[in-house]
């Protein structure tokens, strides 16, 4: 246990998001595999043989969850998912199936978000709008996101023209422990179906409205007092856990606690929506 309190709750970083899509989209014609082929990336080039760190987690989420994409070929909305095997090109045959099996989640040329990260032992789970196994309404989710990956209380109601309607999820499978890698290196692997080049960042748009001394401590992957709690996601993720008590003179508090011993961990503490002390150690 962390610390001592009257109340504890805990959250694990890797938890699912819960998102759902919207149905009645009409499937288009599916396209020949010799024209899929000509959108189709080159080969990713192996992956190190170290195994994902939390700290790489960290890195993947805050640089890849909320971003916006160009879909480059169909996106199928099978459930599970749809399997990519880095450094292989995509099975046309696997992927047309899909999509008779299932109406497209986009089409190339649109606007989608990833909404979701989810790490399994052999594989990363890439959720897009909502993913392929939605619980609630997605458009809700992303809504919230359209002023950055950080959810607020507030639903914006504002969303980027030609954003899709349906959900997809694609699994980048290793069959491997899953090696640690880079956000660079985990979008190079969904090049085949998305494009990030051109898309402006959702937290990027959010940051720049922000004072500049916050936007200096986002960029750095720092938090300092006084930043919310949207401003402390956007600088160090979502916290691998997060533990309320309460002072002597019956103050709530909760800290967001980042990493584990014996490597660097961070509490940042709240007093309400505000960050009143950051402690790292060792």
């Amino acid at each position: 246990m962390w610390r001592t309190g009257l109340a504890v709750l805990v959250f694990g970083i890797t938890g699912p998001l819960i998102c759902s899509a919207s149905a009645g989209q009409t499937a288009p014609a599916i396209p020949s595999s010799s024209t899929a082929s000509n959108v189709q990336s080159s080969p990713a080039k192996p992956a190190s043989d170290s195994r994902l760190t939390n700290e790489g987690k960290l890195d993947i989420v805050r640089d890849v969850d909320g971003e916006y994409a160009k879909v480059v070929q169909p996106l199928p909305s099978v459930k599970p998912g749809f399997r990519l095997s880095p450094g292989k090109a995509v099975d046309q045959q696997a992927l047309e199936s899909a999509l008779i099996r299932s109406a497209p989640a986009a089409n190339p040329g649109d606007t989608v978000q990833i909404t979701n990260i989810k790490f399994g032992s052999k594989e990363i789970q890439v959720e897009i709008n909502g993913g392929s196994n939605p619980h609630e309404s997605w458009r809700q989710r992303i809504h919230i996101q359209a002023s950055g990956p950080f959810p607020t209380s507030q639903v914006v109601k504002d969303q980027p023209p030609g954003l899709a309607k349906l959900g997809s999820t694609l699994i980048v499978d290793f069959g491997r422990p899953v090696p640690n890698l880079t956000p660079a290196e985990l979008k190079h692997y969904l090049a085949p179906f998305l494009n990030f080049a051109g898309e402006r960042s959702a937290a990027m748009n959010w940051v720049q409205t922000l004072d500049p001394k916050f936007q200096k401590a986002i960029q750095a992957h720092t938090a300092i007092a006084g930043m919310d709690r949207d401003m402390v996601i956007a600088a160090l993720g979502r916290a691998d856990h997060k533990v309320r008590e309460f002072t002597p003179d019956g103050t709530e508090t909760e800290d967001w606690i980042y990493g584990r011993p014996p490597g660097t961990t961070i509490f940042v503490t709240f007093i309400g929506e505000s960050v009143v002390k950051v402690r790292s150690f060792p």
